[in-house]
């Protein structure tokens, strides 16, 4: 016996450079090197002109530490957005910014300062804001390191910095426009204060934790009664004459008389009270107590007034229990008009007469019996409801106080209580509970003790506001600040959307903007519908000041309280423009500004700095409106951030535009939700939960990353962990294993193989209606943003259309067909087709991966899939009833290849090859579209019998597959030595050992 040749050689084997193993982390960075050396994103700008742009406006982080996985989160959603724009024919510039100023800097500086033993206060205020900057520009230059790391394409050799000379200059300017059109003022109200860092806080640099907060029940004694006696004796009726008034009224003096009990979790606002108020709509009644357990501040004979829905609450958190006390009379509406308190520290011993005063008493809107006793104490400087209340009443001079100081410190000289402080300067791990608790909470209470003006108290665990910079909880405090009101109508011009900021904020939102989810409409509009004026200043060092300058002596209600000159204000632009923000605090720079203008001693300079909110509520004017690489319009067709920005940046920006502008600076916004463990925890360095990117990066490369991004639902809270990321690994080598096979089996291709879609065979032409299916399905996905859609339909195609099915089938083909075979060059040209789509298609997610995969077929200095767009894929590929048709074909297959599946299991054969089964096909369509192809080909098969009759009952089934049937049979004949099909012609050929068509092609 002859031996046979060694066919191998003769096979057209896969033959690509391409690694099976990826190597990422050690290969992304030379790439990055790569873009950088061919100036890949001025490229695109260049050749993008005369195409229609599009801006995806960046919300600026904050430069002051590394990145965490939201921010890759974040910059890696705005890179697919940016990169699929771009390849689908627009001029997408992506310019990436920076926010550089406020307290989180000058916290850190501070820090710095204390570790060194050194008053900050001390310290020239623009040699700290310069530290400040050199801070700030150290970080801006470590994260845009660790953004490019991610394979993030923008415009990072020029961003945008809220502290670069220009934008402070825009800044102000956008600031004087308000100081120009009415809607700044200086007024006295209570704002959330942060005494560790002893400034205001807008809302969105406060979030909400659990707290535990002291709970007080205090009583505020009766001391008259105008007109009608406070109470009516229950079941009683008609008019009290005269002698029982006075009586009545006596009664109410003596130290037995009734008390009005309030109940609060602020204690510390009990000094500064001014008045109780109660809910016209409620039921109140006397209550007596008639007997007392031991540890009860309560006394015999005490009377209460109370809501009838709350006094069984009340007297048992004063330990009193049913038949100790007792409803005597009832307490009508009228009755609670004629009643005056006093303060409950009134007359006390070494009092200075604090507070005694009578308290003001009066029906209000928002009290309620859902908890508490149904009254609620007045503290107008620390709360909003009691301010606007006052406010509205015109009593805001009689009601307002100024007991805290910046520090959160009561001031000095109130009696009892000077130097007590609210909070802690930092925490007390002792007091795991309430570790920010101070000493004034406790020293109230006591003294309320002491005078007996406290029926009981306790302790709660609820949501509290707090910094979100310092993690310490905050408080309401009175102080003057600038608001800019968003309610007062706008003469400017720009009423095209409404006369004041919150009608065009309310129109834009409605009308203008695009939301992605729907969801954020709703949040934005009902928090802007519902919101205050917008608090401007800081009592901070760094930052934009507040450009403005006040008339010496005057009063912020006097109409000539600020200084409005258009002149100075060009000045002071100039100046910032030449000089930066810095030169607001230089000496004699008032004296410059209004030289020649008006007299510099009849006006004082501002020097409070504007919230950090409005720095970047600006970038509109000095990024889309000024730069070259803006938007024409200084609109925006999209913002992108997390659905925390509801309250932060598309709020201020939002409000700011249409203060400035007339219109929201956006025409679409995307939000994404937050990243939380893999148990749905959220990331935490003391759980120790934290996933950095850098590390995922280190361990699997950014392409990973970019991957776990492309596979999250981003607009709902979604999961990152060890477990999840090596899922995302497996799905990345499943991919790179498709596009390996592209490549391998296109080495060599031109387009002399080409052949036409119409001359394909039915299996060809049914990849190109998946290919123009696809093309439409990308387009839509990545226009929608919805990156998680697009890669699970090329992810499905890749490895179940593609690699388990036409790649599966085609393989003999294109390794054992002659180069000239109709059927290799269809598939070849199929395999180009695909190359191309599926390249440019994944490119905006696996920018390092797509790249290699490019330039391993297309080398070249100057070659990048990232210069390419998608291409143009013609809508006559699709075929509907060719579709239909390979439905039931691939049916019909799966039937097959499950039965030799189990020959396979059983081990009566070793590959499918081995087998030429006999297919029972019930349906004559079916039957029809079978015998139309060369099914064994398509199953895989040496050979394989197609027949009508009934399906035996030995033969295989799927219960999904009806009307199928599969019978195993063993292929007939030999081995072929090239293709390892078996057939009876076998060895009858030219060469030994050989099939027919091997024979052919080895010629």
């Amino acid at each position: 016996m002859t031996d046979t040749p060694d066919y191998k050689d003769t096979l057209f084997l896969p033959q690509t450079e391409f690694p099976m193993r990826a190597g990422l982390p050690q290969r992304e960075p030379d790439w990055l090197a790569r873009w950088e050396r061919l100036g890949i994103y001025d490229r695109l700008r260049a050749g993008a002109q005369g195409r229609k742009p599009f801006i995806l406006h960046d919300g600026p982080p904050y430069a002051n530490g590394h990145l965490h996985i939201g921010h890759a989160l974040n910059k890696v959603l705005k890179d697919f957005i940016t990169r699929s724009q771009q390849m689908m024919g627009r001029d997408a510039r992506y310019v990436p910014g920076w926010d550089c100023h406020g307290l989180p800097i000058e916290w850190k500086i501070e820090e710095q300062y204390r570790a060194k033993g050194l008053d900050k206060d001390a310290v020239d205020i623009v040699d700290f804001r310069q530290e400040c900057r050199r801070f700030a520009e150290g970080w801006v230059d470590i994260q845009r390191e660790e953004f490019k790391r991610l394979g993030v394409t923008g415009k990072w050799d020029k961003p945008y910095l809220t502290m670069d000379y220009h934008a402070e200059a825009v800044i102000a300017d956008e600031f004087m426009k308000l100081l120009m059109n009415g809607t700044l003022y200086q007024g006295s109200k209570p704002v959330m204060w942060s005494p560790v860092e002893k400034t205001a806080l807008a809302e969105a640099e406060v979030e909400y934790h659990d707290k535990e907060s002291f709970t007080v029940w205090v009583k505020f004694p009766v001391v008259s009664a105008t007109n009608t006696p406070f109470f009516t004796p229950s079941g009683a009726g008609g008019e009290l004459t005269e002698e029982d008034k006075a009586a009545a009224l006596a009664k109410q003096k003596e130290p037995e008389g009734a008390s009005v009990v309030i109940w609060t979790t602020t204690p510390w606002t009990i000094p500064s009270n001014k008045g109780v108020v109660y809910g016209a709509d409620i039921s109140y009644g006397l209550y007596e107590v008639i007997d007392t357990p031991e540890q009860c501040w309560a006394e015999v004979g005490e009377r209460f007034i109370l809501a009838d829905k709350l006094a069984d609450a009340t007297f048992a958190r004063a330990r009193l229990t049913e038949g100790q006390w007792r409803r005597v009379a009832d307490v009508t509406q009228a009755q609670l008009q004629g009643i005056t308190l006093a303060h409950p520290l009134a007359g006390a011993e070494g009092g200075k007469e604090e507070w005694d005063d009578p308290r003001d008493f009066r029906a209000a809107a928002f009290v309620t019996d859902e908890e508490g006793t149904g009254f609620v104490h007045c503290a107008p400087s620390h709360g909003m409801e009691e301010y606007e209340l006052y406010r509205d009443l015109g009593m805001l001079p009689q009601v307002i106080t100024y007991n805290v100081n910046d520090d959160g410190r009561f001031r000095d000289g109130l009696s009892f209580f000077a130097g007590k402080a609210i909070l802690r300067d930092t925490p007390n791990k002792k007091n795991k509970d309430n570790p920010w608790e101070g000493d004034a909470n406790a020293a109230v209470i006591d003294k309320l003790v002491e005078v007996g003006g406290l029926l009981a108290r306790g302790k709660i665990r609820h949501s509290y506001p707090h910094s979100w910079r310092s993690k310490a909880p905050v408080i309401y405090r009175n102080t003057p600040q600038w608001f800019a009101a968003i309610d007062k109508p706008l003469d400017d011009g720009m009423g095209t959307h409404g006369d004041t900021i919150r009608a065009r904020a309310l129109e834009s939102i409605d009308r203008l903007v695009k939301w992605t989810p729907q969801t954020g409409r709703n949040r934005l509009y009902s928090m802007i519908e519902a919101r205050p004026d917008w608090v401007l200043s800081r009592q901070r060092a760094w930052g934009v000041p507040l450009t403005c300058f006040v008339k010496t002596g005057a009063k912020p209600t006097d109409p000539d309280f600020l200084l409005q000159d258009a002149a100075v204000n060009a000045r002071i632009k100039a100046a910032f423009e030449d000089h930066g923000a810095d030169v607001w605090y230089t000496d004699g720079f008032k004296e410059r500004m209004l030289d020649g203008l008006h007299d510099p001693d009849a006006y004082t300079q501002v020097f409070d700095v504007l919230d950090v909110w409005f720095d970047s509520g600006s970038t509109h004017a000095f990024v889309l409106r000024d730069r070259e690489d803006g938007a024409p319009d200084g609109i925006a067709d999209l913002y992108l951030e997390g659905t925390d920005q509801h309250r932060g940046w598309f709020h201020s920006s939002m409000l700011q535009a249409c203060a400035t502008k007339g219109r929201a600076p956006y025409r679409a916004v995307v939000t994404h939700a937050f990243t939380l463990d893999e148990k749905g925890m959220k990331m935490s360095k003391s759980l120790g939960n934290t996933i950095v990117p850098e590390e995922v990066v280190k361990q699997y490369g950014a392409d990973i990353l970019r991957l776990w991004v492309a596979q999250t639902d981003y607009v709902h809270d979604h999961r990152i962990g060890p477990e999840i990321l090596k899922g995302v690994a497996d799905s990345y080598r499943r991919l790179r294993n498709t596009m390996r096979f592209m490549l391998g089996n296109l080495d060599g291709f031109t387009d002399a193989e080409r052949v036409a879609p119409a001359d394909m065979p039915e299996l060809e032409q049914w990849v190109l209606h998946r290919l123009a299916e696809l093309d439409t399905q990308v387009r839509k996905g990545y226009a929608a943003y919805d990156f998680q859609g697009v890669f699970q339909k090329l992810f499905t195609f890749a490895t179940t259309d593609l690699s388990a099915f036409y790649f599966d089938i085609r393989k003999d083909t294109l390794y054992c067909d002659g180069p000239n075979s109709p059927r290799r060059r269809a598939a070849r040209t199929v395999l180009d087709l695909l190359f191309h789509r599926l390249t440019t298609w994944l490119a905006p997610v696996l920018v390092f991966t797509m790249e290699d995969v490019w330039l391993s077929r297309f080398p070249g200095d100057d070659a990048s899939v990232h210069l390419q767009d998608f291409p143009d894929t013609p809508a006559d590929w699709l075929n509907e009833p060719l579709v239909q048709k390979w439905a039931g074909i691939r049916a019909a297959r799966r039937a097959v290849t499950a039965a030799l599946e189990i020959q396979r299991r059983d081990k009566v054969i070793g590959a499918s090859l081995e087998a030429a089964p006999v297919v029972h096909v019930r349906d004559a369509g079916v039957m029809a579209a079978l015998k139309s192809v060369d099914f064994a080909d398509i199953c895989i098969t040496s050979d394989l019998i197609l027949t009508p009759d009934p399906i035996p009952s030995e033969a295989f089934r799927m219960p999904e597959v009806e009307g199928v049937g599969v019978v195993f049979e063993r292929a007939d004949g030999q081995k072929c030595q090239r293709c390892w099909k078996i057939s009876p012609d076998v060895g009858n050929h030219k060469h030994p050992g050989t099939c027919a068509r091997c024979n052919t092609a080895l010629g």
